[in-house]
């Protein structure tokens, strides 16, 4: 980056930090903003601002919202009955798109990993089990990935949460060994929730 200004560098810096940007993608980014009228980087700023302050999780399901609980919890038509737990909110928004379900989502917040460090204790498992107690959950939809730490956290979910008037499916093999739900289209979202199995 030798001859940018330093604070072009600074920014580029900051933009690499992004998912998916890397040197070349955050040097455009940033010359292009630099060089557009000051209005155009000057509303991205607000608006990341504005999303940062007012974005928040929701406290029931976890899905990012402006105000919790968020609408798909307060919304009278979806059904009560049925739960979709999900690793990351970003999971809500691609079967939503898939436009198959119409029950209620829970956000783990990640999955169990040793490899990562991450604990089932550092899931939102404990939330889930109280909403188990308070909501009138039938069934859960493990909507999580394919990959090793998917199945293993789905095994755990699956040993834990069991009840007798409970079924719990995990969404159909549509979706590709390995991949996440950020990575499939919406009518491979909407196959694999249509085709789930049930794991008790």
């Amino acid at each position: 980056m030798a001859g940018l200004p330093k604070q072009i560098q600074s920014l580029v810096e900051e933009l690499k930090k992004l998912p998916g940007i890397g040197t070349r993608s955050a040097e455009r980014i940033a010359l292009y903003l630099v060089q557009k009228p000051s209005e155009v980087g000057k509303n991205l700023a607000a608006a990341i601002i504005t999303a940062i302050d007012n974005v928040r999780p929701c406290a029931i399901c976890g899905a990012l919202a402006e105000k919790s609980p968020c609408a798909i919890c307060t919304d009278p038509s979806r059904d009560p009955t049925l739960l979709c737990v999900v690793e990351q909110p970003v999971d809500i928004l691609k079967i939503e798109k898939a436009g198959v379900f119409r029950g209620k989502y829970h956000v783990l917040g990640g999955k169990i990993s040793p490899v990562n460090r991450i604990t089932a204790d550092q899931l939102r498992i404990d939330v889930l089990q109280q909403r188990l107690k308070t909501e009138p959950i039938k069934e859960i939809i493990l909507a999580l990935s394919t990959d090793v730490e998917g199945e293993a956290t789905c095994v755990y979910l699956s040993k834990h949460l069991a009840r007798p008037d409970l079924k719990i499916s995990r969404i159909a093999y549509g979706l590709p060994a390995g991949a996440g739900l950020e990575f499939a289209d919406e009518f491979t979202i909407g196959q694999a929730i249509e085709w789930r199995r049930q794991m008790q």
